[in-house]
Formats: structure tokens, C-alpha cells, sequence
């Protein structure tokens, strides 16, 4: 699995600034709430993405605002760390104070603050020998990482402190295709005594 297939409903950014939702189980009415908000819905690769493009990026806050509302209502299990959502306007800041990276193995970080290294460090974050990278503790499973991302952006944002978040998807070919789904299992052979008939 992916680290977008844990919630019922994850939004996303690609490094080329497309804001995406994936769907991991059916919500009633979720096309219909999506494409009022104006996204649209693409197939790729097994499963369904509701996107707005680099050029919607000055509203793409309100936008998925307006498709999380709806969402929300059908929903808890829900997570957003797409950067395109946090700005307000097309051109995002040129050097956010918190920068979090997702790669394959682990989670990274950037601070540019004494506070931001703070709150930091008090999410489980640890920084490196030489404290340029602070790096999110190991053993977790992908849902723990993606929720202890989730807290340590809310409590950053709550304080003022400008995050950027790269999923480590550059494009939108970049976005993992769906879980397998697990197929009918066969049925176990017959293990009931045959009666035999006797003449």
C-alpha cells in the first residue's frame, strides 16, 4: 500500500502543483460534492483521482475546502497534506519555514526556526548529527507516519509557521496505483463424510 491509501479520503499535491482526492472506500454522493467543488475525475491506474490543475492553484484552497465540508459529512477518516491547499494565491512561499519530505524509507524535515525545530522535536522528530534535517522516528507503521505528520502540520500552522509538504510525487503518473483488492477465496474442498450406500 501506499501512503494515500490509509484514510477514507486523502488529499494530495504533486510537485507540479496538480491538488488531487483519492477515495479509498465508495461515500455516498463524494463524485457529485468533488466535481461542485470543481474538480474533475481521471482514471489511473486502478483507481479514480478527483484533480484540479496547476492553474486553479490560487482557489485551490477554497475549492477543496468546499469538497471537504461536503466530505466531512460522511467521514472522519480523513487527511490533508496537500501543499496546494495551504496557500492562498498561485505562487507558493518561496522558502516555508518547515519543509517535510516523504521518501520510500522515511520522513524528512526542514526548520527554519528555533520554534519550528521545538515543535519538531516534540512530534518525534529527531534531528541529525549536524541538525540541518530533523528525521521522524523509525518502527512506525505508514498510517502512524502519515497521522504524526497530520498533528505536527496542524500544531506548526497553529502557530504561524509556514509548512510545505512533499509527497514525494512529482506528477501525476508519480501517484501509485490502487491496492490489489483481494478476490472471492475459493471455497474449501468438501470435507463431509461421503455415506456410502450398501446393498
Amino acid at each position: 500500500m501506499a501512503l494515500i491509501d490509509h484514510s477514507d479520503v486523502f488529499i494530495g499535491s504533486t510537485g507540479d502543483g496538480w491538488t488531487f482526492v483519492v477515495l479509498n472506500r465508495p461515500i455516498r454522493n463524494a463524485s457529485r460534492i468533488l466535481t461542485g467543488a470543481g474538480f474533475t475525475a481521471r482514471e489511473h491506474q486502478g483507481r479514480t483521482l478527483h484533480l484540479l490543475p496547476p492553474e486553479t492553484a490560487e482557489d485551490a484552497h477554497e475549492r477543496a475546502g468546499v469538497a471537504a465540508y461536503g466530505l466531512l459529512a460522511h467521514t472522519m477518516d480523513f487527511v490533508d497534506l496537500a501543499w496546494t491547499t495551504r496557500q492562498r494565491g498561485a505562487i507558493p512561499a518561496a522558502q516555508p519555514d518547515v519543509s517535510f519530505r516523504f521518501t520510500d524509507h522515511a520522513v524528512t524535515a526542514t526548520a527554519a526556526t528555533d520554534r519550528a525545530r521545538a515543535i519538531l522535536a516534540r512530534h518525534r522528530f529527531t534531528p541529525s548529527a549536524d541538525g540541518s534535517l530533523y528525521v521522524l522516528a523509525a518502527g512506525l507503521s505508514e498510517r502512524a507516519v502519515v497521522s504524526s505528520v497530520v498533528q505536527t502540520e496542524a500544531h506548526l500552522h497553529a502557530d504561524g509557521i509556514s509548512v510545505r509538504i512533499d509527497l514525494g510525487i512529482a506528477t501525476l503518473q508519480d501517484i501509485p496505483p490502487a491496492p490489489p483488492r483481494p478476490g472471492a477465496a475459493p471455497s474449501p474442498p468438501s470435507t463431509t463424510p461421503v455415506k456410502r450406500r450398501s446393498r
